[in-house]
């Protein structure tokens, strides 16, 4: 292909990156709000918001332009998986902004008191995140493999929230509200979980062009 498609892609990667790592921060950000019962993160996860809605658009944009010159099979690939992770990053920083409003309906109400294993669920979502950007930008099939090995864990720690939540809801019916927006929080951060996966699918699609969505037990090392 010709330099100047080649810079655009390479352009195309660092916006990636950067709404990469946008979203990171939102993340935690919206996390640290609840946790912390702090106005503070949230707000910058706010005033991020406008920026990543900007790159999503932006990439799309490139991607498309790029797609009409009729690449060759591996930058072909690359582009696939930049829209598909430009999607799922714009949808986790959703959730983020989700979270972070959350958090400020938290502030607000009765503190929650038993052991929610919100933190721990919120590492691990953070850990999956950002080892699924890098297993694209390292090519590396064992960090990908890694953040599919995760999900279930993710998936078991919502469900132990939820259970927990709902004995406490019956045994102090003043908590429901906050309650709630707990549970809340624990469903977005397993739907981010649920988007860092599909990143690491795509990016074990582009470095071994193997489609491993319906079929992650032959996923090849």
């Amino acid at each position: 292909m010709t330099r100047h498609f080649m810079q655009e892609l390479d352009e195309l990667q660092q916006q990636l990156l950067d709404m990469a790592g946008l979203v990171e921060a939102g993340i935690h950000g919206s996390v640290q709000a609840v946790t912390e019962r702090d106005e503070a993160p949230a707000d910058e996860v706010f005033a991020n918001e406008t920026r990543i809605n900007q790159l999503e658009i932006s990439i799309d944009e490139g991607v498309t332009r790029l797609f009409v010159q009729n690449p060759v099979a591996s930058d072909l690939r690359l582009l696939r998986a930049i829209g598909k992770m430009n999607t799922d990053l714009e949808r986790m920083g959703d959730m983020a902004v989700n979270i972070a409003e959350r958090a400020i309906t938290l502030i607000s109400q009765p503190q929650v008191k038993p052991r929610i294993d919100i933190p721990q669920m919120a590492s691990l979502t953070e850990f999956m995140v950002r080892s699924s950007i890098d297993s694209f930008v390292k090519r590396d099939v064992d960090l990908a493999n890694g953040v599919l090995a995760s999900d279930d864990a993710v998936d078991d720690l919502r469900d132990a929230v939820y259970r927990e939540l709902m004995e406490f809801m019956q045994q102090e019916p003043a908590a429901v509200p906050a309650s709630v927006s707990l549970m809340f929080v624990a469903r977005n951060l397993e739907r981010i979980a649920d988007h860092a996966t599909n990143i690491a699918e795509d990016a074990l699609f582009f470095i071994q062009g193997v489609d491993v969505r319906h079929n992650r037990r032959h996923v090849p090392r």
